[in-house]
């Protein structure tokens, strides 16, 4: 069945952490913390505050993309396994009655790393096949500065603190046409990847993230070339100038604005980028976006949503 997403909701700290601290605290060396910075474009890192609660992030996001309505399910995708609010025990229960959903089915998305909260889209449309009438609150986001050796993809990215939500129903600001996933589990040992292992991982990121982005828009019946934006997994420029020139896609339709500013977000960041895109008034009714996630293990998605109207 057709369905809409609304507009997404974003809840970032009230600080950023500049990426060479994070990378001197967690023992990386002088040459890497320069190609962060020269290379990948890497700056600031969303970072809670001592003050702050990664979960109560969760319930601002909720609140606004909810915008006083309901929803009968709640999806919350995630990276990492081992995170503050999770380890407190009863984070679904307090969750859903901060947002007055005590009555609806929460369930969490993982395993599937930075896929979780593009794939959680599909869950979404197999639940409103079902339940037409209903609404689902997508949550998604990852305490990346729990601990700093975590936060830190070597050579690749810098883990932070965002949440996104939105809500998934049969009208929206955005129509979702499809998305596409695949894997290769080839590179099942993540983090413990050998050096030739993570090399290897490199070049196959590269290559799978352009086939399902061929794949995704053959889906929906268009090709590459009638895509008008690509917002991406925001881990580094570097590898979106490789992907750009292999798929045949022009720098331009890559939005990249939010690398230096607040890095990767693990499965929020295509939502981040649509978001910001929208805010910033490039997307135009009848626009169709490419939403590409790339995660360890190795897993990618790419979901391709049309700009309806702004009711």
């Amino acid at each position: 069945m057709p369905i809409g997403l609304s507009k997404v909701a974003v809840q970032l700290p009230g600080r950023s952490e500049p990426v060479p601290d994070i990378l001197l605290r967690a023992g990386r060396d002088a040459m890497e913390r320069k190609m962060f910075a020269k290379i990948h474009g890497l700056r600031e890192s969303p970072t809670l505050a001592d003050h702050e609660q990664m979960e109560d992030l969760f319930v601002a996001a909720g609140r606004a993309a909810l915008d006083g309505g309901t929803a009968g399910l709640v999806l919350y995708g995630h990276t990492m396994l081992t995170q503050e609010f999770g380890l407190r025990g009863g984070f679904p229960d307090r969750v859903r009655a901060r947002l007055g959903l005590s009555g609806s089915r929460f369930f969490g998305l993982s395993h599937v790393n930075c896929t979780s909260v593009l794939r959680s889209l599909d869950f979404a449309r197999r639940y409103l096949a079902r339940h037409p009438e209903d609404r689902v609150l997508v949550l998604g986001g990852d305490h990346g500065s729990v601990h700093d050796v975590a936060r830190v993809i070597p050579g690749i990215a810098i883990g932070g603190d965002g949440v996104v939500g939105l809500t998934v129903s049969a009208h929206g600001r955005y129509r979702y046409l499809g998305g596409v996933t695949s894997r290769d589990l080839r590179f099942h040992r993540n983090m413990r990847m050998s050096p030739r292992e993570a090399e290897e991982f490199s070049r196959v990121c590269c290559d799978e993230t352009v086939n399902t982005l061929h794949k995704a828009a053959a889906a929906v019946g268009m090709t590459v070339d009638e895509l008008d934006w690509v917002l991406p997994h925001l881990s580094n420029r570097m590898f979106w100038g490789s992907v750009s020139r292999r798929a045949g896609i022009p720098r331009e339709k890559v939005l990249l604005d939010l690398i230096p500013l607040c890095g990767h977000n693990f499965g929020a960041d295509a939502l981040m980028a649509l978001d910001h895109a929208d805010r910033t008034g490039r997307l135009r009714p009848g626009d169709r976006c490419a939403l590409v996630s790339v995660a360890q293990g190795a897993y990618f998605h790419t979901a391709i949503v049309e700009v309806e109207e702004d009711s």
